[in-house]
């Protein structure tokens, strides 16, 4: 793999060989962080379940178990909700959990995948630092969108960050 573009929009693209011709892959690499003024045990609780992603975050209309709670490695969960005007709808299994320092989720079924990393840590005693990372990899023609998809992932991330924050320090 060759890489051919690393912007500072987050997007990455690189060529691999493909029996039909070079096919261009594309990833889409967004962070942002908050500072809350709660305990961490209070901000890694809440923004932790996935549950609660409704109560936080605009894209999610409601969140539905597929496993059974609480939240555990592997444990799944159905989001659905708006994304770029469009009802999405995409389900979820917790692939890292470590409670009160990092949770991890990966899309395991939708439209193409994504990773959402969530990671907590201390600033003094009742506020907490929070890091939320989104990977995702465009596939077919949402590839040729993925500026756009950047550019609107990166703004829902920090509404989201914005909002939990709103919701936690009330």
């Amino acid at each position: 793999m060759i890489t051919i573009a690393v912007g500072s929009d987050g997007v990455t693209g690189r060529t691999t060989g493909h029996p039909r011709g070079n096919i261009v892959q594309v990833s889409i690499d967004v962070a942002d962080t908050a500072v809350i003024e709660r305990p961490i045990g209070d901000v890694s609780a809440f923004s932790g379940d996935p549950s609660n992603a409704p109560e936080w975050c605009r894209q999610v209309d409601t969140a539905e178990w597929e496993t059974d709670p609480p939240t555990r490695l592997g444990s799944r969960i159905r989001y659905r909700g708006r994304w770029l005007g469009r009802p999405a709808t995409g389900v979820f299994e917790l692939a890292e959990h470590s409670p009160g320092e990092q949770v991890a989720i990966r899309r395991v079924a939708g439209p193409y995948p994504i990773e959402v990393i969530a990671t907590w840590r201390p600033v003094g005693d009742r506020v907490t630092h929070l890091a939320l990372q989104v990977h995702a990899s465009p596939r077919g023609l949402r590839r040729l969108l993925t500026p756009l998809l950047a550019r609107r992932l990166r703004r829902a991330l920090t509404r989201c960050l914005a909002d939990l924050r709103h919701q936690l320090e009330r």
